[in-house]
């Protein structure tokens, strides 16, 4: 009996192509995306990994600074290792057992193409370097010069990485334009005089090499070095020259270098990580989304499947053979979409690889990487989502009574909700009350409190959204289907007779939507907060800020400004990094008389700032205990230390939070070379003409590459820019759930023909024609689209607006922003979606013969 029960489930499967390929179509969507990001990570982190294996080779150590930061621009702070100490190593050379010292110079920097822009390097670091020659390097199979270059001479030489002199279109001979990011350099021209080709060459990676003497010139302050690289005698190994040089050197960072190989391993794998997170957080939702169109398909077919399984019972087979009769149904369908998803995830990495690589992202090419955990995540999560979405059909397939095979009904799932409905209202309660309370508080804290009413509102729409059907549908199709006459009350009937049914249909599009609606509410705030901020603290007509990989300026820009005729003055924003109280903290320090270029609403003591004086905002003065009149100490990192008055407490805003800082205390605590302006804000004389004024600044500061001159719109624009290609991002792989919902829909009225087949014959019999049975499909895949966009968008708006409202622990000023366009354009593309996974339903019932249907029955 089991084995002839093995064969009923297989033949059955194997009669309802259709059927299986929309159920298997679901678990494909969901797999694919795991095995995606799977492979594309380890794909990546091979390739780095790969590029990884050839740096510091033949070091045995390294000596760089212990201690680093990061600066207000994303930038790396570091003076590095003090020349005394390079010195002192080439002295003990024999007693450390040092053989060979390569001292390294590197800082961030700008080059221009030879269109006289800057390089894209897609998020790759584009780096200055001291060229070292293979007689001195302690790999000599490194980097190498190829053939009809030299080594470069003099501060106007320089080679370049292959890779960057193809995508600049620059060659032996090229004379370009170079900018070091930070100190007080200017923009200079070099002679490219030879191409390297060397390892980590990607796609974005930018590498321009001088002459030793120009490097430590160029990116350090004259008395550093960035890092030391040593080679030991014969006979000493690389840790024992390390625990040499940490003895000796006690104050520095000291690796082998296989550690130096292993950090930088170690750094992208966590980079990756996130990002693969991120994959299978998408992947996730899909899943979920497709975890319900499943149930909803096996609830269905155990429901057209009533009678066939009655008389299996009849025949002698037991409750538990019809139940394994299922299961291995579901088995199968989710062995079946998981070998096929594994297939196009990696088909979707290779993709997404190729992709990246030619828009220059600075990501490595290699090839693809599908390890063991792909494989088995695929097959593991597409066959146990599968199982657990039929397991509960399945038990009720079990359950049918054999004398079930002798009525013609059919069970329509038109049931009592009444339990489904009380454990909703709970649900609703208890996430009502969490949403609430996490709204009124701010801080992680609150946005976890409104992340569990976020979850309870979801199992609450699970349970109540059958009861919430009817009503709303009736309403929807009172509206919507109203002029199409008898035709729409039909359709609205359809929709509301199985509220199961439809809900289970529906909620894959309001999960999606839903989540749509969230991020579009925060993305709405985060834009709305910019713009107000700009419009109502800058006092400034013209900013100048920096485009290139820090997004700093060089402090001579604001000097070649404010030259310019038409300015009056130029009020420059510097980053400020330092120690308070044993915690890292960054603030800001203007040059000039910060009230003249932004609005403070000061709260006590005055907005005038003196050289070692210091504005603060009411939050960090509260938060910290300063008052008006009190002394406090910032501890430099590699500066001096210094000691600033309070002299004033503003209100905190988003763009002057913080603190402001005088001149002299900044210069005390940041080295010249550590020194650039976050923005430029120019200040105009009486009368002068903004655009004539605006076009001559861009003139001057054309030659600096990274150097971009905004009015106050723009530049909030620019802000409101980046956000919006964040959602972009989001929206497209939030696609993956709609593209999912929208495939549920379809599955679920292809599913309902099938089941509604005599019912549609009769009206066949009866007169109705092909394109009347079309359009009333239509309507109901219409009115059960709108019925899920709607739950999902008013959701997705609650939950977001309560999420904003906690920010304001991190963002001053924010506040909520209904996406009312993205609300109403979500509505009508639900509604053309409906229409359009009906197409396919609705041609197929138009086709259902009538006396075929009725005989059927």
């Amino acid at each position: 009996m089991a084995s002839t029960m093995r064969k009923v489930s297989l033949r059955n499967l194997a009669a309802h192509k259709v059927r299986l390929l929309l159920t298997v179509l679901s678990v494909v969507l969901g797999t694919s995306f795991i095995a995606g990001a799977l492979v594309f990570t380890a794909t990546m982190s091979n390739s780095f990994n790969s590029i990884f294996d050839q740096v510091a080779v033949g070091v045995d150590a390294q000596i760089s600074p212990k201690t680093t930061s990061t600066n207000a621009y994303g930038g790396i702070e570091s003076l590095g290792v003090p020349d005394s100490v390079v010195q002192q190593i080439e002295q003990d050379k024999g007693r450390l057992g040092v053989a060979k010292i390569v001292p390294g110079y590197q800082s961030m920097m700008t080059i221009a193409g030879s269109d006289g822009k800057a390089l894209p390097t897609g998020g790759a670091p584009t780096m200055g370097a001291n060229w070292v020659s293979k007689s001195q390097a302690l790999d000599p199979t490194g980097a190498t010069i190829l053939p009809g270059g030299r080594a470069p001479h003099g501060p106007h030489e320089a080679l370049l990485n292959k890779s960057a002199a193809e995508r600049g279109h620059l060659k032996v001979g090229s004379t370009t334009r170079v900018l070091v990011s930070a100190g007080d350099a200017k923009p200079f021209r070099v002679k490219i005089v030879g191409l390297v080709d060397m390892a980590g060459d990607t796609s974005g990676y930018t590498e321009m090499d001088f002459d030793t003497a120009t490097a430590k010139k160029l990116f350090t302050d004259g008395s550093h070095v960035s890092m030391v690289q040593l080679g030991a005698v014969k006979g000493v190994s690389a840790d024992t020259l390390k625990q040499r040089i940490t003895k000796e050197f006690p104050g520095y960072k000291v690796q082998t270098g296989a550690e130096v190989r292993q950090e930088n391993k170690d750094a992208i794998n966590s980079f990756l990580q996130i990002f693969n997170y991120i994959l299978l957080a998408f992947a996730a939702i899909g899943l979920i989304v497709g975890t319900f169109i499943i149930y909803n398909t096996f609830s269905m077919i155990v429901a057209q499947r009533v009678r066939e399984l009655a008389l299996l019972r009849a025949i002698g087979a037991a409750r538990g053979q019809v139940l394994r009769s299922v299961m291995l149904e579901a088995v199968v369908v989710g062995f079946i979409g998981s070998v096929i998803g594994l297939a196009v995830g990696t088909g979707l990495a290779a993709g997404l690889q190729a992709l990246l690589s030619s828009t220059g992202t600075g990501l490595p090419s290699g090839s693809l990487v599908v390890g063991a955990g792909p494989i088995i995540a695929c097959i593991v999560v597409g066959v146990v989502v599968t199982t657990v979405s039929a397991l509960a059909p399945a038990r009720r397939a079990s359950r049918v009574a054999p004398v079930e095979a002798m009525r013609e009904s059919q069970t329509d799932g038109s049931g009592s909700l009444r339990v489904r409905t009380m454990i909703a209202s709970v649900l609703a309660v208890l996430s009502v009350a969490a949403l609430a309370i996490g709204a009124s508080g701010k801080g992680g804290g609150a946005a976890g409190m409104v992340g569990l009413g976020a979850v309870g509102t979801i199992l609450a729409v699970v349970c109540g959204a059958p009861a919430l059907a009817r009503p709303v549908v009736g309403v929807l199709g009172a509206v919507i289907a109203k002029p199409f006459g008898k035709l729409g009350q039909l359709a609205r009937t359809n929709a509301v007779r199985n509220p199961r049914r439809t809900a289970a249909t529906a909620f894959a599009l309001t999960l999606g939507l839903m989540l749509v609606a969230i991020i579009g509410t925060l993305g709405a705030s985060f834009k709305s907060t910019i713009d107000s901020a700009v419009n109502e603290q800058v006092r400034a007509p013209i900013l100048v800020v920096g485009t290139g990989a820090t997004g700093a300026l060089p402090p001579t820009v604001s000097k070649a400004v404010a030259n310019v005729d038409g300015v009056d003055s130029v009020v420059s924003i510097h980053g400020v990094t330092a120690t308070l109280n044993g915690k890292g903290v960054t603030g800001d320090s203007p040059s000039g008389d910060i009230t003249k270029a932004a609005n403070i609403n000061l709260v006590e003591g005055t907005s005038k700032l003196p050289p070692n004086g210091l504005l603060a905002s009411d939050k960090y003065a509260k938060n910290h205990g300063w008052k008006v009149g009190d002394n406090v100490t910032f501890n430099g990192r590699f500066g001096q230390d210094a000691t600033v008055k309070v002299v004033g407490i503003y209100k905190s805003s988003a763009l002057l939070d913080p603190w402001q800082m005088g001149t002299a205390a900044f210069q005390k605590l940041t080295p010249p070379s550590l020194r650039a302006d976050f923005v430029d804000l120019v200040l105009l004389k009486d009368g002068a003409d903004q655009a004539a004024v605006q076009q001559r600044i861009e003139d001057v500061t054309g030659r600096y590459l990274t150097v971009k001159v905004q009015t106050k719109q723009e530049f909030a624009n620019s802000n409101a820019q980046q956000i919006n290609q964040m959602l972009v991002v989001l929206y497209g792989m939030l696609g993956l759930a709609l593209v999912i919902a929208v495939l549920g829909i379809i599955n679920t009225l292809a599913l309902s023909v099938v089941e509604r087949k005599r019912e549609i014959g009769m009206l066949r019999a009866v007169g109705m024609l092909r394109k009347q049975v079309r359009r009333t499909i239509y309507l109901e895949s219409v009115l059960i689209s709108i019925f899920g966009a709607l739950l999902g968008m008013v959701l997705g708006v609650i939950i977001g607006w309560c999420l904003v409202r906690t920010f304001r622990e991190w963002i001053t000023g924010i506040t909520p922003v209904v996406p009312w366009g993205t609300v109403l354009f979500t509505l009508v593309a639900a509604a053309v979606c409906g229409v359009l996974a009906a197409l396919w339903p609705g041609i197929r019932a138009a086709r259902t013969k009538p006396l075929e249907a009725i005989a059927d029955m």
